[in-house]
């Protein structure tokens, strides 16, 4: 048996979604399970939806996640071209020996035409699809003679090429994830496999490019499914059905869970933004003014445990709280949108994305200061489960327990604090030498002139701290710095004036301290505060607010070691004297 080979085969349309990455790993983890390929397709027939830009940023996105690509427009391979536009030449006999081999059929009818058709359908309450049921009454080779079609073919008129859906039989695919999926081929309309300017449609080039890519699996997202009844007929019809690849659909990436981001505290908040994205969706809404929807909205958010079931459209429901109940459903629930990262803060995106304007331009995950490998981890558990309690995957372990069968068919729910949580372990567990390669430009940046081993300090005094690497800078600036501000509260709070001689008096033990290491400062100040009589919070809380500005963060005796003796006496004395003038203002 050959070796398997899988394709990720997005559409240069704009930014790669987090959903379509999810695709690309899915497909790289099974093609280095297995020994197989791992192919990139830039499906770009349709020019009319073509993004300059798009297809680099899919290259930065994959190349960021380390999914080494065994094929594509730039590696080159065997079964090229890798963009569909260098292959539209090939496409179109494709679609004329369907209409030979009585797959398919040439349709001539124009846009008014249709729309006729539509109107008298909808008109008595149907439903227009060009099929089975509708393709007789309408202008194509099936219903016009021989000679009228040859007439119309030389004398230029604009054809479609339409795929012969067969009468009365159940089409099915038997899925990897899904099982078996039956199709009611009457149900289904004739696709368009050839458009009137010659150029093929997804599904055709689709199938087509797969058959002679080799492709073994295909593994897509659920939003595909659909069209896999076309696509199994038209391996049927190509006489390629033993070539056929196995299917694999999955599941949707959900929005997050409502209650994950709305509670009593913002609910105001959330309740305007979603206001204002009401009527820009619905601008010409004229039920009721604008404080009205928002209190309408308003009571909705303010149960969010029990939205689902109160947006259920009743019978009893006037037009105007349907549509307001259709809005919240689409917005609070089903499949995770690009939209939804800039409503709720979160980015959806591998990479940041500059599009023409404001409203198409998003923060990546990679810009906000995620480690890929977490965010692959956090990737790979939307939708599979290994099947045991392990959460923290390397890629080799990832690829080793990695199986298309163990993926979900419910919808995966888009948690971001799960996401911050597996970036927060990766630096936990991560190497302080290479945290801090990343974190000597963002210094120089600052022009702070560290050297490597103080960067290196820092990297792991602070990654249990943070969420990501980017926020140590602000986070440690006090050590670089004497330009920073006090908490004024705190300090008032733990500075007790009767206890002050005392504290001054550690500055002179500090100062005539020689092993400034954080062992022996433990020991030392530890040892004062016993033999003083003094409580632990009488003299730590000060000290550390003197040294650093903040109450709280890493080892105290970490943080002294690292500033050294003769920076933190200085920082001491100041800080101490700020604190008595603040207990008489």
């Amino acid at each position: 048996m050959s070796k398997p080979r899988v394709r990720f085969a997005p559409s240069p349309t704009g930014a790669l979604h987090i959903g379509g990455l999810r695709t690309a790993l899915y497909n790289y983890l099974f093609a280095r399970k297995t020994g197989g390929a791992f192919i990139l397709r830039i499906e770009d027939t349709d020019q009319t939806r073509y993004v300059p830009g798009a297809e680099d940023y899919i290259l930065e996105a994959l190349e960021w996640t380390g999914l080494t690509l065994d094929e594509s427009p730039n590696v080159g391979g065997d079964c090229g071209p890798y963009r569909q536009s260098e292959r539209k030449e090939m496409y179109g006999q494709f679609g004329h020996r369907l209409v030979e081999n009585g797959w398919a059929y040439y349709a001539f009818d124009t846009e008014e035409e249709l729309e006729a058709k539509r109107n008298e359908i909808e008109a008595s309450g149907g439903t227009f699809s060009y099929n089975v049921k509708t393709r007789s009454s309408l202008r194509n080779s099936l219903t016009l003679s021989d000679a009228e079609v040859r007439d119309l073919l030389d004398s230029g008129a604009e054809f479609t090429i339409r795929l012969k859906c067969p009468a009365d039989e159940i089409v099915y695919v038997e899925d990897i994830i899904r099982g078996r999926v039956e199709f009611q081929s009457d149900l289904l309309d004739d696709k368009v496999m050839l458009k009137s300017d010659g150029m093929p449609t997804y599904h055709l080039a689709n199938v087509v490019d797969d058959y002679h890519m080799k492709i073994t699996h295909v593994i897509r997202g659920e939003e595909w499914l659909p069209s896999t009844a076309h696509h199994v007929l038209l391996y049927r019809a190509l006489g390629w059905e033993d070539k056929m690849p196995q299917f694999a659909h999955l599941p949707l990436i959900l929005k997050p869970a409502p209650s994950s981001y709305i509670n009593k505290k913002n609910v105001d908040v959330m309740t305007d933004k979603f206001t204002s994205e009401f009527f820009k969706k619905h601008p010409d809404y004229t039920f009721k003014n604008k404080d009205q929807v928002r209190q309408s909205i308003r009571g909705f958010l303010l149960d969010v445990n029990e939205l689902s079931n109160r947006l259920q459209i009743k019978p009893k429901d006037k037009e105007d709280k349907i549509i307001i109940k259709e809005f919240l459903k689409s917005t609070l629930f089903g499949k995770l949108s690009k939209r939804d990262g800039d409503r709720l803060g979160f980015p959806v995106f591998p990479l940041e994305w500059n599009g023409a304007n404001s409203d198409d331009s998003f923060t990546g995950f990679r810009e906000v200061g995620f480690n890929p490998d977490a965010l692959l981890n956090f990737l790979v558990f939307l939708g599979w489960n290994p099947g045991t309690d392990q959460e923290i995957f390397n890629m080799d372990e990832l690829i080793d327990a990695f199986s298309l069968e163990r993926i979900g068919k419910s919808g995966a729910r888009f948690d971001y604090g799960k996401a911050k949580w597996f970036n927060q372990q990766y630096l936990i567990n991560g190497n302080d030498e290479e945290m801090a390669e990343v974190l000597r430009p963002m210094f120089a940046s600052k022009g702070w002139d560290v050297g490597d081993g103080e960067i290196v300090k820092v990297a792991g005094l602070f990654k249990e701290r943070v969420d990501f690497l980017n926020q140590i800078p602000e986070k440690a600036t006090f050590f670089f710095s004497d330009d920073f501000d006090y908490d004024e509260k705190n300090a008032r709070k733990k500075w007790k004036s009767q206890h002050a001689e005392k504290n001054y008096a550690l500055i002179d033990v500090l100062d005539t301290t020689s092993d400034f290491s954080p062992e022996n400062l433990e020991k030392i100040i530890k040892g004062y505060i016993e033999s003083e009589g003094l409580g632990f919070g009488d003299v730590m809380a000060p000290l550390r607010i003197a040294v650093s500005g903040v109450g709280g963060g890493p080892s105290l005796f970490e943080i002294l070691s690292l500033l050294g003796r003769e920076k933190t006496v200085e920082r001491v004395k100041k800080g101490y004297a700020v604190f008595e003038a603040l207990q008489s203002v």
